[in-house]
C-alpha cells in the first residue's frame, strides 16, 4: 500500500503516473473517496487479484482525507491480509483523519509526501521548478510567472513545461513569460484590482472599459472591487497590529500570496483613504441599484476615478 499525500498536486501526479508505469495496460482501477468507501477499495482489490495475471494489479483511491473512521478501519484491516499482486494506492491532499491510516501504510508499504514548501517568497516554488527541467530564467522571470498565473500549482506546472518545452537553451526572462504564459482564471479578475492598487488611473479606466465591452454589469465590477478593498483594509489594519503576513492570510483566510499582494498595495493608501473608499463604494452600490438618474457605466467610471486618483491630482 502506498500513501500518497500533500499539496504539490504536479509533484503527486508524477508519483502516480510513474507507478501506473510499473502496471500493465487496463490493469488499474481508479476510485474516488467521495464515492468508494475502504470496504468497496478492499472489495476492488480482492476482485482485481481474482482475475489473475503475473504482472499485478493497482487500485488508486482519489481523495481519502475524506473517508471516516470505519474506511481507514477497513484499509488498515486488509493489510492484515492483502491479495497477492496487487498494490493499493491512496491519494490525499491533506493529512487523513487520525494516525491509523500512515502508521499502517509506513509499516507495511510506504508513505510520500509532496507538500509545497512555503517560503517568503512563493515564488521560490517556481524557480525550483523551472530549474529542475534545466530552465534558465532569473528570479523575475518565476515572479513574473507566479503573478501572471496565480498561486495554483497545478496550473502553474502546466505553463512551466510549456516554457521549458519552447525554451531550449535560450534563458526565459519577464518579457518571455508574458507572451508565453497563459493568464489563470484570476489573473484578468485581477487586472482592475491591481491597477486600482498601484493608483493607475489610465489602466483602471481601460481595464472597465474592456470589461463592460464583454458584457460585464458594471455592479460585478464594482462589488469584485468592493471586495478586494475591504481585504487590503482588512490586511493593513492587521498589519498595523504587528502580525506577520501569514498569521494575517490564517485570521482573513485567505491564501497568503494574496494578502502579500493586499498589503503591497495598501501602502499606496492611508487608512483615511481606505475609510473613504469603503464610504464612496457603498455610495456607489446604492446608485447603481436605483438611486441615481445617471447610465450605471457613468456612476461606476466617476467612483474609479475619484478612488483612484492620487489624493490632490487632477482627475485624468
Amino acid at each position: 500500500m502506498y500513501l500518497l499525500l500533500g499539496t504539490d498536486r504536479p509533484k503527486v501526479g508524477r508519483a502516480l503516473a510513474r507507478l501506473r508505469g510499473r502496471f500493465p495496460e487496463g490493469s488499474t482501477e481508479t476510485l474516488t473517496a467521495e464515492e468508494a468507501s475502504g470496504v468497496d477499495a478492499v472489495a476492488a482489490c480482492n476482485a482485481l487479484g481474482l482475475l489473475g495475471g503475473d504482472e499485478g494489479r493497482l487500485v488508486v483511491v482519489e481523495g481519502v482525507e475524506r473517508w471516516k473512521k470505519d474506511d481507514v478501519d477497513a484499509a488498515v484491516a486488509y493489510l492484515g491480509d492483502p491479495t497477492p499482486g496487487t498494490v493499493l494506492a491512496l491519494v490525499a491532499e491533506e493529512q487523513p483523519r487520525g494516525d491509523a491510516l500512515a502508521a499502517a501504510c509506513a509499516k507495511r508499504g510506504q508513505v510520500l509526501l509532496f507538500d509545497v514548501p512555503k517560503p517568503r517568497d512563493p515564488s521560490a516554488w517556481v524557480q525550483a521548478e523551472l530549474s529542475r527541467l534545466g530552465v534558465r530564467a532569473d528570479d523575475e522571470a518565476a515572479r513574473a510567472l507566479l503573478d501572471r498565473v496565480g498561486p495554483d500549482v497545478t496550473l502553474l506546472a502546466g505553463e512551466i513545461e510549456k516554457l521549458a518545452t519552447w525554451a531550449g537553451d535560450e534563458p526565459v526572462g519577464r518579457r518571455e513569460v508574458e507572451a508565453l504564459a497563459v493568464p489563470g482564471v484570476e489573473e484578468t479578475a485581477w487586472a482592475l484590482t491591481d491597477a486600482w492598487g498601484s493608483r493607475d488611473l489610465r489602466t483602471v479606466l481601460a481595464v472597465c472599459e474592456a470589461e463592460l465591452e464583454l458584457g460585464l454589469e458594471p455592479f460585478v465590477i464594482a462589488a469584485r472591487l468592493a471586495g478586494h478593498v475591504g481585504l487590503v483594509r482588512s490586511a493593513q489594519l492587521l498589519a498595523a497590529e504587528g502580525l506577520p503576513t501569514r498569521e494575517i492570510a490564517k485570521r482573513l483566510r485567505k491564501h497568503e500570496f494574496r494578502v502579500r499582494k493586499a498589503l503591497a498595495q495598501g501602502e499606496h493608501y492611508t487608512r483615511e483613504e481606505l475609510d473613504e473608499t469603503v464610504v464612496r463604494l457603498a455610495e456607489l452600490d446604492a446608485a447603481l441599484k436605483g438611486a441615481s438618474r445617471l447610465a450605471a457605466e457613468l456612476e461606476l467610471e466617476r467612483a474609479l476615478v475619484e478612488l483612484t486618483a492620487t489624493r490632490g491630482a487632477a482627475p485624468a
